[in-house]
């Protein structure tokens, strides 16, 4: 028997991600999708749109859809979902820690502090940006302990080297938190509620 779905075939989703937790939303809501890693220089790209004097917004959506435009050469029958996303506190730009040491150091600049998590997607269909949204959400780290920090990278492990932010909102990382400002997911890395809302328009979901 034919399970009831709320999506059409066509055309077939991409997430030009590696994320876990992007994966897992789109999951959650039952979406039938593939999840296929876009390499790109990221560093590259991000030192260029400073060096043009982008704001760190106008990066990640130019991350987000040279990802996606890199699967669409290779997939133009499918419509592709490209996304990134920039921490941004006091105008300093913050990159995945490279490993613990660097992620300890992140997280003692961030503590006590709001920061921003600039959150892009770029939906790509045949090469052609159809749509895109940029998700601003804010956060403020509370001022913990050393020892709290130690036991949390304890805790995580390599999981601190995973997200931008040193941190997994969904996991452990809530810890570090006294207060959130936008959507759960927008935290995560994809605007959830905005792109459903543009899979409805185009006709991939029913309204």
């Amino acid at each position: 028997m034919t399970m009831p779905s709320l999506q059409s075939p066509i055309p077939p989703l991409i997430l030009a991600s590696a994320s876990p937790a992007r994966r897992a939303l789109l999951a959650a809501c039952g979406l039938d999708f593939r999840a296929l890693p876009a390499a790109v220089d990221e560093q590259a790209l991000k030192q260029s749109a400073r060096g043009e004097g982008s704001s760190a917004g106008e990066a990640a959506l130019l991350l987000a859809e040279t990802k996606a435009q890199r699967l669409s050469r290779r997939h133009p029958e499918a419509l592709i979902i490209g996304a990134d996303q920039i921490l941004v506190q006091d105008g300093t730009w913050f990159d995945k820690p490279a490993d613990e040491a660097a992620a300890r150091a992140q997280l003692r600049t961030l503590r006590g502090q709001w920061h921003m998590l600039e959150t892009a997607l770029v939906c790509v269909a045949a090469g052609e940006r159809v749509w895109h949204h940029l998700a601003r959400p804010r956060l403020h780290m509370r001022p913990f302990s050393e020892a709290a920090l130690e036991a949390y990278l304890a805790i995580e492990g390599e999981h601190v080297t995973g997200s931008v932010g040193a941190y997994r909102l969904e996991g452990p990382g809530a810890l570090l938190f006294d207060r959130v400002e936008g959507e759960h997911s927008a935290i995560l890395g994809l605007p959830l509620l905005p792109l459903l809302g543009f899979l409805r328009q185009r006709g991939v979901l029913l309204d």
